[in-house]
């Protein structure tokens, strides 16, 4: 049996084979997995707004932000043992649009934001995706298995995926 390691919102955590990581109730925030496929190094950051430059205070939590929790969680994942060069790749899920807008203002559309952040971090540092479950208008719920590499993404009233 597996170890299964929970992430909560503003968290990032790394884990070798066999743990799975866990994190609950993605709305607007976004899921970012990062896999070391070769020595089986997963990674997963629960993130909530698009960019740090956002925060007013100086000693912000890295793990809040799209710039900063994933480069955080490379330097944990790094530190187990992941080679950042060739073996990382990368799935997202998350980034809904949880509420009606009467007005298409971008400042509300934190889901999509967050995922252009993630997108554009993600290629900034040569970080392929290869899967996403992204915006729409439902929550989803996400586990990350270290041992095979799979993300599953669990959806009142969407069912269950795997990528």
């Amino acid at each position: 049996m597996s170890l299964i390691i929970r992430v909560g919102m503003a968290e990032y955590k790394a884990a070798r084979s066999p743990a799975t990581l866990v994190t609950l109730g993605l709305g607007s925030c976004v899921g970012v997995v990062l896999y070391d496929r070769v020595k089986k190094i997963g990674g997963l950051a629960h993130v909530m707004l698009p960019d740090s430059r956002l925060s007013s205070q100086k000693d912000f939590n890295p793990g809040k932000f799209a710039d900063t929790a994933i480069d955080a969680l490379l330097q944990d994942m790094l530190k187990l043992g992941a080679n950042r060069k060739s073996d990382i790749i990368s799935k997202i899920a998350g980034g809904a649009q949880m509420f009606k807008m009467k007005a298409e203002s971008s400042v509300m559309q934190i889901g999509k934001r967050n995922v252009e952040a993630v997108k554009a971090k993600l290629n900034e540092l040569d970080i392929k995706i290869v899967a996403e479950d992204v915006e729409g208008n439902y929550g989803r719920t996400i586990e990350f298995f270290c041992e095979t590499g799979e993300l599953t993404i669990k959806t009142i009233g969407h069912g269950v995926r795997i990528l």
